[in-house]
């Protein structure tokens, strides 16, 4: 067995375990930060939106051996006092792309750059998009993100708690800052594939999630029914025991996202990729973080709020209270282990796991001479 499947094995078990939701204020930390440099980067430099969100027009020339700089200063002083913004293509030819142009500026300047590039201007592909167009795109990618956000409230508080769904609500919205402030930072442009990829991102976080509280689920099924761990500490124990699972989705989702930004749009030129690379390769790891640091410790924060649990989790401090003054005073050995018998049947019979894989009872009577005590 491998050292991954190891780990994620003696997960499972409970034999080793950290503790996420114990520390948690330490991630809210974390997120907060990194919220507020999104938040901070997007205020600044503001998103660049593309021409199908802005409006404006793009040229295509058929395969030339130009390069980008060089196209770039040939047709500086023709682009209507717009920065031109130059991308080779896969077939050699280039994509030439100017914001907030008119259609008879559009024509203009096809002529120019095709006198600038040494073309004739009717091998030069123009396409005019026109601002009206990119804002009725821009309300209806903001509509669709609404409508799968309350979705997915409705589902969750459902399938699961509306405690739940809360915090998946503030995990996808924790993703998408991250994703739109990164883009903000770096500059990409906003194309319709960055919506795409927006979207794809957010159904798997959603995916993580959904997969994380299943478990937690069913770990603290009728909890109230035993007093030997708090929601946090099964929530805790749930969350470690998908921890291998969520890293190797994660890892083997990112490697090919990797790819297509890093080999794709790094090393081959191919641009039009990073649109929606970016935004997936930011989205995904974004969403393994929140969906293991904040959607988890966020339902044992909301459920600790409960008058139920919050009995639970006195009545379990002041068991272990109990217990450890009786072991101090040394105290009689058959109380506390019938004690602790019986809370084993109890948390079985509830669907409670415990620490260890199989109940601690099992083992109880190993060793020990049969017959009554003296």
């Amino acid at each position: 067995m491998s050292r991954l499947g190891n780990l994620g094995h003696r997960l499972h078990r409970g034999e080793i375990a950290y503790d996420f939701v114990g520390k948690r204020r330490i991630w809210y930390g974390v997120s907060l930060l990194i919220t507020v440099a999104a938040i901070v980067g997007l205020a600044v430099n503001g998103l660049k939106m593309g021409i199908e969100f802005s409006g404006g027009a793009v040229f295509t020339t058929p395969k030339t051996s130009i390069s980008i700089s060089e196209a770039q200063n040939k047709i500086a002083g023709h682009t209507a006092g717009q920065t031109a913004v130059v991308q080779k293509l896969g077939t050699g030819s280039l994509r030439i792309q100017l914001s907030n142009v008119s259609a008879a500026q559009a024509r203009t300047i096809q002529s120019d750059i095709a006198k600038d590039l040494g073309m004739k201007t009717d091998d030069v592909n123009e396409q005019v998009v026109g601002p009206s167009w990119g804002k009725e795109i821009s309300q209806k990618a903001i509509t669709g993100l609404v409508i799968f956000m309350i979705l997915v409230v409705i589902y969750l508080a459902i399938a699961f708690e509306w405690q739940m769904a809360l915090a998946a609500l503030v995990a996808l919205i924790h993703d998408l800052t991250i994703t739109v402030g990164v883009y903000a930072i770096v500059g990409f442009e906003v194309t319709p594939g960055t919506v795409i990829g927006l979207l794809t991102v957010l159904g798997y976080s959603l995916y993580d999630t959904v997969v994380v509280f299943d478990g937690l689920k069913e770990t603290t099924k009728d909890i109230t029914k035993q007093t030997r761990f708090t929601y946090s500490e099964l929530a805790n124990r749930s969350l470690n025991r998908t921890l291998v699972r969520s890293i190797n989705t994660t890892i083997v989702a990112l490697l090919p996202v990797a790819a297509l930004l890093f080999v794709g749009g790094g090393l081959l030129g191919a641009g039009l990729l990073n649109d929606i690379a970016l935004s997936l390769f930011v989205g995904l790891a974004a969403g393994a973080y929140s969906s293991i640091f904040i959607a988890t410790p966020l339902v044992a924060d909301f459920k600790e709020r409960d008058p139920a649990i919050r009995a639970l989790k006195k009545r379990v401090l002041a068991k272990r209270a109990s217990d450890a003054a009786r072991a101090a005073q040394g105290g009689s050995e058959e109380e506390p282990e019938a004690e602790e018998e019986r809370e084993d049947a109890h948390a079985a019979a509830a669907g409670v796991v415990g620490p260890r894989n199989q109940p601690a009872s099992r083992n109880r009577g190993k060793n020990r001479p049969s017959g009554k005590r003296r």
